[in-house]
């Protein structure tokens, strides 16, 4: 091929998306914030591109826009219009998107519109709920790259089982977003539509690989998205963009129809899972729309249990992990769990502490897993368009061993990571913890190139325990956070915890960034965690504010 031709063939990806985009809805060039204004959270009021009745809508959560149109009083149509302008907005200060829906959406909205006139009735739990959706899940008659210049041309013949059941429940699609080159970065770049940006600092990344997605429901461009994670990658976009995300108990949503380039491989389940603009409310809103519709009975490597109505109580044990034993949060970190551990035991919960076990022996392991060929076969598509690595696909691909695994050294590592998950159990009943409260990241956010720590989350993946994702309330705090004289006296453990320690130069470099918080339940537990997060997330939902810890 050559010098440009992959260049050229990426440019088609880049038409698909400029193609799609309503420019009716378009700020005009002139009336966009400077580039160099990070925090463009508030732009949409700012625009005057958004009515205060869309403002509104946007700013509803999925739950409580069912049942606003359940009443008459929205309808799809204008529901959807509504969050397609924001999103166009979102597009133009974030490049979260790769190919906007609008005509069909609205078709759609409408037909859900006239179903409800002639029949006064709901199609179904997401009737009318605009739901953005991760690139590389099927799109029938859509290109499917997975971030890859080499699949530009990859058009899918049928909706992922996921959107079909979606669909069913009444679910509106309007926008599809970005992912990283290989879909194996905490960040969100590829060659073909480029870097999206975080919406509260746009020097930090959004995270990945569901980067797109976690602007999305971030910057409130749909109330839903669909994201997927192997390591963190629901988990982080979340958290860094202020949403909610859910990485399920692996074999519990549907895959069949997600594009990837290591279709097959089975020595860790990747899982897909909600991410939200608003509450945890509507992460079981979308699991038990999917579930109720029981797609174990068409694809049959799901587990066949249906989704339960649990309630948490206060008779529960929270155990926090301050720390992972490898790796140091970042003070903002610390100051959220100190704040959450403050509010939970005044509210009558049980907290522990939590000593981490083990948890660079569960990297070795997971990390050895991700690629058991060397990552040859990733290599080989970045071969056949002629495109460069980026950076971070790079440095994703050097922790793999650079020879393939044999199938007796595969086996191995296998029987290693179940005994691993097997003993990580094991302790949970031995300490009496029913959940475990953690940083999602070292930093509240990663400064844009920076994400090289990925064990807060893929540790979840290593021992497939479901985990939530939430915003404690609190954002960095140039004042709160800064580091303190014993702070900076600190010894790092390792190289590792040196690099991520360093990066915490001052908390400018991480300025409005929001700070989450991970919840981990029991192996199956799904329905648990989130009821878990739920009443979590309200008990420390206070005054967070004036928190001074």
């Amino acid at each position: 091929m050559s010098l440009n031709s992959w260049e050229r063939k990426a440019q088609k990806g880049r038409d698909i998306l400029e193609q799609s985009i309503p420019k009716q809805w378009m700020v005009p060039q002139s009336q966009l914030p400077l580039v160099t204004q990070k925090n463009v959270i508030d732009f949409p009021r700012q625009s005057g591109l958004l009515s205060e009745r869309e403002l509104m809508i946007t700013g509803l959560s999925a739950t409580e826009l069912v049942g606003e149109m359940g009443k008459g009083i929205l309808t799809a149509e204008e529901v959807v219009i509504a969050f397609i302008k924001r999103s166009v907005i979102g597009q133009q200060l974030l490049n979260f998107a790769t190919e906007f829906l609008a005509d069909e959406a609205i078709a759609r909205a409408r037909e859900l519109d006239q179903h409800y006139k002639r029949t006064g009735k709901l199609v179904g739990p997401l009737h009318g709920v605009p739901i953005s959706v991760k690139e590389h899940i099927g799109f029938k008659n859509k290109t499917c790259n997975t971030g890859y210049v080499a699949w530009i041309d990859n058009v899918t013949t049928e909706d992922a089982h996921l959107l079909r059941l979606l669909a069913n429940a009444g679910a509106v699609f309007h926008v599809r977003t970005n992912q990283p080159q290989s879909l194996m970065h905490l960040c969100c770049s590829n060659n073909i539509t480029g870097t999206t940006l975080n919406p509260h600092n746009r020097t930090l990344t959004p995270g990945g690989s569901s980067g797109g997605e976690g602007a999305s429901v971030g910057f409130k461009c749909a109330p839903l998205g669909i994201g997927t994670d192997i390591g963190g990658s629901i988990r982080c976009p979340a958290a860094f963009c202020g949403g909610y995300g859910f990485r399920p108990t692996a074999m519990r949503n549907p895959m069949a129809g997600i594009e990837v380039a290591c279709i097959g491989q089975e020595t860790i389940h990747g899982v897909v899972g909600p991410m939200g603009s608003s509450s945890i409310e509507d992460l079981e809103l979308f699991q038990k729309a999917v579930l109720d519709q029981e797609p174990w009975e068409d694809e049959t490597s799901l587990m066949p249990v249906p989704w339960k109505s649990v309630t948490a109580t206060r008779d529960m044990t929270v155990a926090i992990m301050w720390d992972d034993g490898c790796v140091r949060p970042h003070p903002p970190i610390t100051r959220a769990l100190r704040m959450a551990k403050e509010k939970l035991l005044a509210a009558g919960i049980k907290v522990v502490d939590w000593e981490p076990y083990k948890h660079q022996r569960g990297w070795e392991i997971i990390s050895s897993l991700y690629y058991p060929d060397g990552a040859a076969l990733q290599r080989q598509m970045l071969r056949e368009s002629g495109e460069p690595a980026r950076p971070l696909t790079e440095w994703a691909f050097s922790y793999s061993r650079p020879i393939p695994l044999t199938h007796s050294e595969a086996w191995v590592l296998q029987h290693e990571r179940d005994l691993y998950r097997d003993e990580y159990q094991a302790l949970l009943k031995r300490r009496g913890v029913d959940f475990i409260l953690s940083p999602a990241n070292p930093a509240a956010a990663a400064v844009m190139g920076e994400s090289h720590y990925w064990n807060y989350t893929a540790i979840w993946n290593m021992t497939d325990m479901p985990a939530a994702i939430f915003p404690s309330g609190l954002t960095v705090d140039p004042d709160l956070d800064a580091l303190t004289a014993q702070d900076k006296k600190y010894i790092p453990r390792n190289e590792v915890d040196e690099r991520e320690w360093n990066k915490y130069q001052s908390p400018q470099r991480y300025e409005s960034a929001p700070i989450a918080l991970q919840i981990a339940g029991r192996h199956f537990k799904d329905e648990e965690t989130l009821a878990a997060a739920k009443l979590v997330e309200e008990i420390i939902k206070g005054d967070t504010k004036s928190s001074k810890l």
